[in-house]
């Protein structure tokens, strides 16, 4: 099943042995490689202070949010060491520009879509430049188009052949 961005970000964590809130996960931790959610930075919701949920402690995700076993699959940043160099990257998703692999300004990604037994980023969500969103509208790129991720930037393939031209599109023939 997919799930927006605006669904894993600021949800509540949720014990399955109290049944009840034990932090807020305020924002993923996304590995650039590959796309895909290893962590989320939480709000403890008993000593105020940020830990990190691992994906690998993520039960289910709930109508509530979150469900993990208990507070204790929360971890200290510090003790996370094959994480660090992910956390140390502090990749940042939205807002990043998006052009093709022709060197075209595509747009900014402005939500994405995560599949939640992967947890990898399926789709992304490109807002158009002004003058194209009011034609075009909002764009929706899969995984499969991504070529490469940068700092600054994600570069898609861009397809050779419209899909409007009617030329392209064999007629359908009865016999």
């Amino acid at each position: 099943m997919l799930k927006l961005s605006k669904n894993i970000i600021d949800i509540p964590v949720m014990s399955l042995r109290t049944g009840g809130r034990i932090a807020t996960a305020t924002k993923p931790i996304i590995n650039p490689h590959s796309l895909k959610i290893g962590a989320w930075y939480c709000d403890d919701a008993f000593s105020n202070k940020t830990l990190i949920l691992l994906a690998q402690d993520i039960r289910d995700f709930v109508p509530q949010g979150i469900a993990v076993n208990d507070h204790d699959v929360l971890s200290e940043q510090e003790d996370l060491i094959r994480l660090q160099e992910i956390i140390q990257l502090n990749f940042v998703l939205l807002g990043k520009a998006v052009v093709s692999n022709h060197k075209r300004r595509i747009g900014k990604v402005t939500d994405y879509a995560i599949e939640t037994t992967t947890l990898i980023i399926q789709k992304l969500y490109v807002s158009r430049p002004v003058y194209k969103s009011l034609s075009e509208g909002q764009l929706s790129i899969d995984h499969s188009q991504i070529v490469e991720i940068t700092d600054k930037k994600i570069i898609i393939k861009e397809a050779d052949i419209r899909v409007g031209n009617k030329s392209s599109v064999p007629a359908f023939q009865t016999s």
